[in-house]
């Protein structure tokens, strides 16, 4: 014993057992106050606060270096896709957009914090409750630029935005096909109409609706993100009930708990491309109220926004509960720029793109691993939490947004390009690889350890390349072509692989496996519209036909498997002959799937590309002109919203 020879302790054996008693409980109890006064000087140890706190109280946060703790936390991932167009966690596939945590952002749009649908259980770590004053300030004290005019805005698009004669295709055979997709989509809306009408998503097996946790109380996300898809296509009974829902039945006046991630891009996103595409004033107002209530998010030491926020008055935000150490994932927070500049634009207020450019500041500013973005950091710290990289969730439309961001501002946002090709560069030295079989895919990167799988979400990035491919380093653009085509032939390989000629969850290259799921829990497919992206843009940068031939191969899949009386339904495993369905029917679905085949079989002038910009969830943003703007008056004071 340690205790055995202290000085004074008498030598009897009851005196010893005694004073080893009280010492040892004195020691105890000393570490145990340790222990326990500890938990308190963690940076962003919310979860362990929460034991002892309570739900109203805010304690104060600490700014300090974040503890890397690298558990795997369990997810309850019925519907997970910045995000957010779902990581860590391999958890019983139910009927999901995500199984294993992955926005998406592709977030959580696409990626798993992305894309949790159901009961979710974030850990929370409130910040102040008030919202930021300046915001409020700015919106109700007029301290605004001048009003956006939307005549001025079509002056400055190049051409119309939906064509000549909304993309009819000349040949026969391509029109035949673009009208299929469109009798899809129809199909798709009426069922939800019929059955689910209001509700978020529709159930087309048990004919009922579905709400979910993730919108933190907001309802019809499967109507707000069908609207430009409807008016695109000329669906116009439909989209004037849509409209009329959103006038009179879309209540911002929630007080749930919101994926910020999810409501951006198909909230804002969507009631965005509306106004643009339609110039009615109820989307613009819908969407600069909804975007304010998103503000809240950024209250945090660093300004980088946490996962989850409640839109009501109080405004409080905290981190997903699988999170590693209460962290913010790289596919939600870099994927709300597109929305947010034009936020700033439609309103005059510059705060929006103020909070998205401070993320960039403090991206610039942190050092990344072999010029990697990992996919977990600290909104405390500012620090990276995790060395995890990925294209696919939780780390995909972070990407995207960089190279559109400079697309998106007419080619004048340097940082945004400088930033899409360094970490390029970093991507294809550390992650593309090339399997025996000659398949070029993009693998993860755990600590310096690569994991040679690619998920379906990855798969957008060869569309992301080949829009990159023109404004890349000299003599480059080739190479970028070529890598983008190589990338999307690996993920039509994942497809024409599979008994249903539909795409996995994820595929792998490892055991002599190529293209493939090896796992049960990656079989899935639940109606993502990733592949299909890529063959839409490589259709509109090469004309190759293949891409359009790869596009009905989809929907004659889609069509076999998919589709049910009730509507369209994922699948439980593709390489099944007889399909197990999931019962959902994902906004997603008619959002993106839907609508990017639709462009493949329209001519290049329905929405073109030197005029709009998609975001993660496929809603159409304009290319933002400001020369053009201020020539038509649109903004007396230039410097509210700039992009420098």
């Amino acid at each position: 014993m340690v205790f055995r020879k202290l000085p004074g302790v008498s030598a009897s054996g009851m005196g010893l057992r005694l004073s080893q008693k009280f010492v040892f409980l004195l020691f105890l109890s000393g570490l145990v106050t340790l222990c326990f006064g500890a938990l308190f000087f963690l940076p962003d140890s919310v979860r362990l606060k929460r034991i002892f706190l309570s739900k109203s109280e805010n304690p104060a946060v600490t700014v300090g270096s974040d503890n890397e703790l690298s558990k795997k936390v369990p997810v309850d991932q019925e519907h997970q896709r910045a995000g957010v167009k779902g990581g860590e966690a391999n958890v019983k596939l139910k009927v999901s957009r995500k199984p294993s945590v992955t926005h998406g952002a592709r977030t959580v749009e696409r990626s798993v914090g992305s894309r949790a649908q159901d009961e979710w259980s974030p850990a929370r770590a409130h910040e102040p409750a008030a919202r930021d004053e300046r915001v409020t300030s700015a919106a109700h004290n007029g301290q605004r630029g001048s009003a956006f005019s939307y005549e001025m805005f079509k002056k400055c698009l190049l051409k119309p935005a939906l064509g000549k004669d909304q993309g009819k295709p000349s040949d026969s055979e391509t029109l035949q096909r673009r009208e299929k997709v469109k009798e899809m989509m129809k199909f798709a809306w009426d069922n939800y109409k019929q059955y689910a009408w209001g509700k978020n998503e529709l159930r087309p097996l048990t004919r009922n609706g579905h709400i979910g946790n993730m919108f933190g109380g907001l309802r019809g996300a499967s109507i707000v993100d069908s609207l430009d898809t409807l008016y695109i296509m000329g669906l116009m009974e439909e989209y004037e009930e849509a409209k009329e829902w959103v006038q009179n039945n879309l209540d911002l006046n929630s007080n749930g708990e919101a994926s910020l991630f999810e409501v951006n891009i198909r909230y804002v996103g969507g009631l965005l491309s509306a106004f643009y595409l339609t110039g009615a004033e109820i989307f613009k107002q819908k969407v600069l109220e909804l975007g304010e209530k998103l503000l809240p998010a950024f209250n945090t030491p660093t300004g980088i926004p946490r996962g989850v926020i409640n839109l009501g008055s109080s405004g409080t935000s905290w981190s997903w509960g699988w999170a590693s150490a209460g962290s913010s994932i790289l596919a939600e927070f870099g994927t709300l720029h597109l929305e947010f500049v034009h936020l700033s634009e439609l309103s005059g207020n510059p705060v929006f793109t103020e909070k998205v450019m401070n993320i960039r500041k403090l991206l610039n500013k942190i050092e990344k691993p072999h010029g990697l973005y990992p996919n977990f950091l600290s909104p405390v710290s500012g620090n990276w939490v995790q060395h995890h990289v990925s294209i696919g969730g939780l780390g995909d439309s972070f990407y995207e947004y960089l190279i559109k961001s400079y697309l998106m501002s007419d080619k004048t946002d340097e940082e945004a390009k400088k930033m899409y090709y360094s970490a390029m560069e970093a991507i294809e030295t550390n992650l593309v690889q090339k399997s025996p079989g000659g398949l070029t895919y993009v693998a993860e990167w755990r600590g310096g350890i690569l994991d040679h799988k690619m998920g379906h979400l990855a798969c957008f990035s060869g569309g992301m390349i080949g829009i990159g491919a023109d404004d890349g380093p000299a003599g480059q653009k080739q190479h970028y072509l070529d890598l983008a085509a190589e990338i999307t032939h690996t993920c039509h390989e994942s497809y024409s692989r599979s008994a249903t000629k539909l795409g996995p969850e994820a595929f792998r290259f490892d055991g002599g496996a190529e293209a493939t799921a090896t796992r049960l829990s990656d079989r899935y497919y639940i109606l993502r519209p990733e592949v299909i992206e890529s063959y839409m843009y490589m259709w509109r940068l090469t004309h190759d036909p293949k891409y359009r031939e790869w596009g009905w191969e989809a929907v004659e899949a889609l069509e076999k498997h998919c589709r049910v009386d009730a509507g369209f339904s994922g699948i439980r495993d593709v390489y099944a002959s007889t399909v197990s369905h999931d019962n959902m029917q994902q906004s997603f679905f008619l959002s993106e799937t839907l609508k990017y085949l639709y462009l493949l079989f329209s001519d290049d002038d329905l929405l073109p590309l030197e005029d709009w910009v998609f975001n993660t969830e496929a809603h159409p943003l304009p290319v933002i002109r400001k020369r053009c703007l201020q020539e038509h008056g649109t903004r007396q004071d230039d410097g509210q919203t700039s992009l420098e």
